[in-house]
């Protein structure tokens, strides 16, 4: 083409003020180069960090991404989905809301490159980054025990959501690798936000053989629960020991500072683009499946002849 009418046509271009419709050029191609980053909630700091993770490493493999928040509902999961396939977009990043993952099946079925986040679906062979759930619920209870701590409660999320039935089955590996019973009267399932773990532990307070610790299996949880804790006058962690899960932002701020299970979800979210990457570059390669590592950071809130404070 000559190299003066390319010019030209720039100019004018440029002086009409035209931007290329990514839409028109993408027709020219099979998909867009976004990509729908599917999460529970964005109000949730686990997500926003993992996000981060996404966008970070998407942007230099030359995609973009569109957030998506379900609020853990499957229906408004699939309009999201509905989306994804409607505007031919290149991939998809989906923490499932609910169980058996039907809108992750659809993704495949359509073979739209899909990977999943903290949640592990049954039965579908798909990419999947996680953590080490259970290793890590494992360590927190662990470490109860071994603060002198001898009827420990468990609160986590719905019995269908995979990372919660990880941390309690932790829990209860915990419990017996010591030598301590399970009693099911002090395992409380709840959805991963602060009213619950409030609700959950103002429950486990009422019983007649109250706990003396719980692991929270995700600190919003955690934090509802030291709420509750302190309403009542109960002492943290002279009377009642606690441990989380996500060592969010706030964790070693508030008093006590609260003993968590650290997870890398920055990385979470980098591992998950890149995995999304490499499934566009080659689709037909086989499934498979990241799980990063966890680890304890020991605070105040579980340190019962430590530093510990009063809540």
């Amino acid at each position: 083409m000559d190299p003066v009418l390319v010019e030209r046509v720039r100019q004018a271009m440029a002086d009409l003020g035209y931007r290329p419709n990514a839409v028109a050029r993408n027709l020219r191609r099979s998909r867009t180069t976004l990509w729908a980053a599917i999460i529970s909630d964005i109000g949730d700091p686990f997500y926003t960090a993992m996000v981060r993770g996404v966008e970070d490493a998407a942007r230099p493999a030359g995609f973009s991404v569109v957030l998506c928040n379900t609020d853990d509902d499957e229906a408004k999961e699939g309009g999201y989905v509905d989306a994804a396939l409607a505007e031919q977009m290149a991939g998809v990043i989906v923490a499932p809301a609910g169980p058996g993952a039907p809108h992750v099946r659809r993704l495949l079925d359509a073979r739209v490159p899909v990977v999943v986040v903290d949640r592990q679906p049954p039965e579908l062979r798909v990419d999947t980054v996680l953590v080490d759930n259970e290793l890590g619920a494992q360590a927190a209870t662990a470490h109860l025990i071994e603060s002198g701590y001898a009827r420990i409660a468990c609160i986590t999320g719905p019995a269908t959501v995979s990372t919660a039935t990880q941390r309690a089955a932790g829990y209860r590996a915990a419990l017996q690798e010591h030598g301590r019973p399970v009693d099911d009267a002090l395992i409380r399932h709840a959805d991963f936000r602060e009213e619950s773990g409030y609700e959950a532990m103002r429950a486990l307070l009422a019983l007649a053989e109250r706990p003396d610790a719980v692991f929270a299996a995700g600190n919003r949880l955690a934090l509802g629960a030291l709420r509750c804790l302190r309403d009542r006058g109960v002492p943290v962690p002279g009377e009642v020991g606690l441990a989380g899960f996500d060592d969010l932002p706030w964790a070693a701020l508030i008093r006590p500072a609260l003993t968590t299970v650290a997870q890398p979800t920055y990385e979470l979210g980098r591992a998950a683009a890149r995995l999304l990457a490499a499934r566009i570059a080659e689709p037909a390669r086989p499934p498979s499946t990241i799980t990063l590592a966890t680890h304890l950071e020991i605070r105040d809130s579980s340190v019962r002849f430590g530093r510990g404070v009063a809540g």
